[in-house]
């Protein structure tokens, strides 16, 4: 990873739909030459896929909740299930096993409370989980897709 590539991808992290024309110019390479720097790091698995980002609060989902679980059962058909579960619901947006006390922390994205209320709901009938708490985002200071390179 040299230099150069760190700057396509810092650049590509801010604005994945610029043209090759003006990605090149910030960078100092050619159009050409950017083209083929992308298509390695591709190749490589190291840009993964392109998205668009999206306002939630304008698509009513407004409401950030952080959900802390805790499970008595570890045995690997038991986190299948867990797995299969998160993954099913659309407004789970992370799922992440830690360290310490804590066993699983879920970060979703609802309209509101009741929304909060229904994706609890739901994730309680589909894997039994000994203990589930949730913290409710009240700002957003920073939220980022951006890695550090």
């Amino acid at each position: 990873m040299d230099d150069i590539n760190r700057r396509i991808l810092t650049e590509l992290q801010k604005d994945a739909d610029q043209s090759l024309d003006t990605l090149g110019t910030r960078v100092g390479l050619s159009r050409n030459a950017c083209w083929r720097r992308i298509r390695a790091l591709e190749e490589a698995g190291v840009i993964r896929g392109r998205v668009t980002l999206l306002d939630p609060a304008k698509l009513g989902l407004a409401l950030t909740v952080f959900m802390q679980v805790r499970t008595n059962a570890h045995a690997p058909d038991w986190l299948d299930k867990f797995s299969a579960a998160t993954r099913a619901m659309p407004e789970i947006l992370g799922v992440y096993r830690m360290s310490g006390d804590l066993d699983y922390l879920i970060r979703a994205r609802v309209p509101d409370m009741a929304g909060y209320d229904s994706l609890y709901q739901r994730l309680i009938r589909k894997v039994p989980l000994s203990d589930v708490s949730a913290s409710f985002v009240m700002e957003e200071i920073k939220e980022t897709t951006a890695l550090p390179l």
